[in-house]
């Protein structure tokens, strides 16, 4: 009996390592045969944590054979992080080749950080090594150059040709193209709007670029600048004189409605005058309408009699004839000439 649970366990054993050796002796004996040597206990913990075992040791085969030095703990740390390994070690070997110093976290950083983005870590180590081109404004804008005005009024459309390579030490963190682009197109403008004239810019464009690399554009970004270069330069319409013509216009305006204000308050002055006359004449005539009661009451008090009452009517009536008469003289020598 006891050699029955002897030779059972020693079945049990033998099945134990024949089905080990079955699944991962070929893995195991490759990377044996590489260098990059891995336990079969290191293959039953990827295997038991479901991480595809090819992904984690061929990448360590190839950055073994190219004397990178990296653990199996590693690779499957980075991977169930959700990186991409093949890219990791891609983009080291790449480096190395370039004499970059890139590190093993430093690779698993900017891969990390370009994830669920159109960009990985084995291009971020490509534009290192080969600078690319940005236009300015982008090509696939809706705009099609930067407009600026200089300080004669005229507007010069320009565009822009933004040479730049990674700067991997500030990838992680560091703003995008789009910045680059915003810096750049602010520096073409204030560069432009700082010449005097529209024709110092035709003459002198590479005055813009030096004037908008000297800036310092690239600090706290992913690239560092190496040119900027002014690809296009065409005159636009003359701004100062368009807005020197509508200030003129808007000036005629507010002058129009100064003179109607004026013209109002003419009209307005001159009703009050007449109103004032009319007023006057009412005063007069209640005036005039008091003279016959104060003859009323002279000749109740005894202070009127009748005989001056009618010398008073003869001298209105005499006055009131030479009046006429007068009148009559200047109407005739007016006839005579």
């Amino acid at each position: 009996m006891f050699e029955l649970i002897i030779f059972g366990t020693i079945g049990l054993v033998v099945l134990v390592v024949g089905i080990i050796l079955l699944n991962f002796g070929a893995t195991w004996l490759r990377a044996f045969m590489s260098g990059a040597k891995v336990t079969l206990f290191q293959l039953v913990t990827l295997q038991l944590q479901k991480i595809p075992i090819r992904r984690i040791v061929d990448p360590r085969i190839t950055a073994v054979r190219s004397g990178i030095n990296v653990s199996i703990e590693d690779l499957s740390a980075h991977h169930l992080a959700g990186g991409q390994v093949e890219m990791v070690v891609k983009a080291i070997i790449n480096a190395q080749k370039a004499n970059i110093d890139l590190t093993f976290d430093h690779a698993c950083a900017i891969d990390l950080a370009t994830k669920g983005t159109s960009k990985n870590v084995v291009e971020a180590v490509h534009t290192s090594v080969n600078p690319q081109v940005i236009d300015c404004p982008p090509a696939e804008g809706s705009k099609r150059s930067i407009d600026a005005v200089a300080k004669d009024g005229i507007v010069i459309k320009a565009r822009g040709r933004v040479t730049v390579r990674t700067n991997l030490a500030s990838f992680v963190g560091g703003a995008t193209e789009d910045t680059i682009v915003a810096r750049v197109g602010e520096g073409i403008v204030s560069s432009i709007g700082s010449e005097q004239s529209y024709k110092d810019v035709l003459e002198n464009p590479d005055r813009i670029s030096k004037n908008v690399l000297a800036k310092g554009l690239d600090s706290n970004t992913a690239f560092e600048i190496l040119s900027i270069d002014i690809a296009d330069v065409d005159v636009g319409e003359n701004v100062g004189a368009k807005l020197q013509a509508e200030q003129a216009e808007s000036n005629k305006l507010v002058a129009q409605a100064q003179a109607e204000v004026r013209r109002a308050a003419a009209v307005a002055s001159e009703q009050e005058m007449v109103a004032r006359v009319e007023e006057m004449k009412a005063k007069v005539v209640e005036a005039e309408a008091q003279v016959p009661l104060a003859m009323a009451e002279a000749f109740r008090d005894g202070n009127l009699g009748i005989m001056d009452y009618y010398r008073m009517k003869n001298l209105a009536a005499d006055t009131d004839m030479r009046s006429k008469i007068a009148g009559g003289d200047e109407s005739s020598n007016s006839d005579k000439s």
